[in-house]
């Protein structure tokens, strides 16, 4: 089963503003938005004064594709009824983004024209907001290279290629004001941590005794693995890593809100989940791998037959894993000849490396 997209769940349920509070009296606001079709996200508002001087800050803006802008400004509004001071995008003193994916920063086209907060992102997703138009132009050649060698047909690679720059050419990029590692990882009472994996430049934001964080850990579905060969500082083992660095960090915990699904209550079991997840499709993939296959056979091993954007997600993470066990040297090329011999990209075979 893939588990790379939310289901589109009860939309009556999905459009309520939940509201929370951490231990100090921060009062935190999840606002449902409907990214893409099928697909729901959350922003989150907090309201929290901090040594004398007001906060109003907003946790990634969705991704301003069909009404995720306008479910954004609902949100706002309603608020605004909850605390009974009306609240708008004029009112933010900061934009904090958790991770240069479009479903998290896509909405700042909408947003950024609008108000005088302060935008922050981690150094290493900063281009993705402010030189946008470049970068999906150098990660689309690297993906059309994945896909040929990942054994993908020509007749599909364009239409692949077609979907990964649809929801993403409607972004302008925009000027970001700070970024985490230039203030230290720390805005006031919130606290960044540095988690590359899923994303190059991922952040989880720690308020006190709450967590944002993103989509590096979700509590129905394993966050979406791609090769580092498409961008550095992605890749299972960042992933992997991120996730132990993360479980020392993060002791003492109530909450932890993420981008997408609902709250998780015990993080550390969850941790333990999506690590044996990823373990047992790593063992998978060793299976399938006692004999040659290229990583588009490898994807429709794991995943079966799946349609629309998810046979792009399901082709990178059947390679994100394909990679790690490469990199460790579990895999051999067993077209290599093929592979030394051509001038273009190929599709490469994998096959389990046995030591003689």
């Amino acid at each position: 089963m893939l588990d790379l997209f939310t289901p589109l769940e009860d939309q009556e349920r999905e459009m309520k503003v939940q509201r929370f509070e951490n231990e100090a009296g921060a009062q935190i606001f999840q606002l449902p938005l409907l990214v893409f079709p099928g697909l729901w996200g959350y922003a989150y508002l907090i309201l929290v004064d901090y040594e004398g001087i007001p906060y109003r800050v907003l946790i990634d803006t969705g991704s301003g594709f069909g009404e995720s802008n306008r479910h954004l400004e609902s949100g706002l509004l309603a608020v605004g009824e909850l605390t009974g001071h009306p609240l708008g995008l004029d009112d933010l003193t900061h934009i904090l983004i958790t991770h240069g994916h479009i479903d998290h920063f896509g909405g700042l086209t909408h947003v950024r024209p609008r108000t005088q907060a302060s935008l922050g992102v981690h150094e290493l997703d900063l281009r993705n907001l402010t030189n946008h138009e470049e970068r999906l132009t150098v990660v689309a050649r690297r993906l059309a290279i994945f896909l040929t060698e990942a054994g993908v047909p020509d007749k599909h690679q364009g239409q692949l290629l077609d979907l990964y720059k649809l929801t993403k050419i409607l972004y302008q990029s925009v000027k970001v004001d700070f970024t985490y590692e230039a203030l230290g990882m720390r805005l006031g009472p919130f606290e960044m941590l540095h988690v590359p994996g899923h994303c190059a430049g991922h952040v989880v934001i720690r308020l006190q005794d709450v967590l944002f964080c993103g989509d590096h850990v979700l509590s129905q579905i394993t966050p979406h693995q791609s090769p580092e060969h498409l961008t550095l500082y992605t890749g299972l083992g960042h992933y992997l890593n991120s996730l132990d660095v993360l479980r020392g960090w993060a002791g003492g915990l109530r909450l932890t809100l993420g981008g997408h699904n609902t709250p998780i209550l015990d993080l550390p079991s969850r941790l333990d989940e999506i690590c044996a997840l990823h373990a047992q499709r790593l063992q998978q993939v060793l299976s399938q791998l006692d004999q040659p296959h290229t990583i588009a056979e490898v994807s429709h091993n794991l995943f079966g037959e799946v349609h629309g954007y998810n046979v792009l997600l399901a082709l990178e993470e059947a390679g994100a894993h394909v990679e790690y066990l490469y990199q460790r040297g579990l895999l051999a090329i067993d077209n290599l000849d093929q592979v030394e011999q051509s001038k273009e990209p190929l599709p490469i075979l994998y096959s389990r490396w046995i030591s003689s």
